[in-house]
Order: C-alpha cells, then structure tokens, then sequence
C-alpha cells in the first residue's frame, strides 16, 4: 500500500480572499508609477494595477 498523505485545511474566506469582486468586476486599482511613459504610443499614459489581482489597465491621455 501507498502512504497516507495529509492535506492542508484551508478556509473558504483564505482561499478566495478578494478575488470575488474582481472576478465580478470591482477592482480596486492603484497607479503604478513605474511606467508612465509608452514608447510605441509615443506618449504618456497612465498604467493601474489591481491591488487584489494584479491585473492592468492602461490609460492614454
């Protein structure tokens, strides 16, 4: 026979913490600083970056 493996018992709210609302659609975006200039658009833009998903967004003005 095999050895028995143990698993880690996670809860429900850790395992899913925040990705709910990104998931429907509520990101909570924050500036990224580091990039604020585009070179192939050839002008500023602004590039957000989810806090929960770390999805981006970007923005030309």
């Amino acid at each position: 026979m095999g050895d028995v493996v143990q698993f880690k018992k996670i809860k429900v709210s850790d395992k899913h913490k925040g990705k709910l609302l990104c998931k429907r659609g509520f990101h909570k975006w924050e500036i990224d600083k580091e990039k604020q200039f585009d070179v192939k658009q050839g002008r500023l833009v602004t590039v957000y970056k989810c806090k929960r998903c770390g999805k981006i967004k970007t923005e030309a003005k």
